[in-house]
């Protein structure tokens, strides 16, 4: 990563679609845990035939919660943005699939949008303004100056 990261790179637009991505989630999130409420979620899911209903709730709800709070600061996000791919695919196949492509009939369209997003993401890395590249940047001027330091 480049220290001197120019405003029209690459890395801001990986930060730009992060961040945005991150504010999707955990406003999804949010809604699940503090609106819904894990019952609310795991009612829904066991509607949708999902196993173990209350556990996928709460896994859900604080991955989408948590997960959209490491985005937008931007640690771990290559590792966060797996299972909020996953998660958005397993939404796509039990909710929005059978209803079209269009988000007005309940689509896919929105949860493929996100899904597409946190692969690039996982493919790409966090881009500028992250914890992860500031990690990164750090762990470099060390090796640098002859320090050792853990992968």
């Amino acid at each position: 990563m480049k220290s001197n990261v120019l405003p029209l790179s690459p890395e801001w637009g990986l930060a730009f679609l992060r961040i945005i991505v991150g504010i999707v989630f955990l406003v999804h999130g949010y809604q699940k845990l503090f609106l819904m409420g894990f019952d609310g979620v795991a009612g829904f899911f066991g509607s949708l035939g999902i196993p173990l209903p209350l556990v996928a709730a709460i896994v859900v709800t604080l991955l989408e919660f948590f997960g959209g709070v490491a985005l937008i600061l931007g640690i771990f996000s290559r590792w966060i943005a797996i299972p909020l791919a996953i998660d958005m695919a397993v939404a796509m196949l039990t909710v929005h699939l059978a209803n079209g492509f269009s988000v007005g009939n309940g689509g896919y369209e929105f949860v493929l949008t996100l899904l597409a997003a946190n692969v690039a993401l996982v493919l790409a890395g966090s881009g500028a303004l992250s914890i992860d590249g500031w990690l990164q940047n750090r762990q470099s001027a060390g090796s640098k100056k002859g320090f050792v330091t853990a992968n």
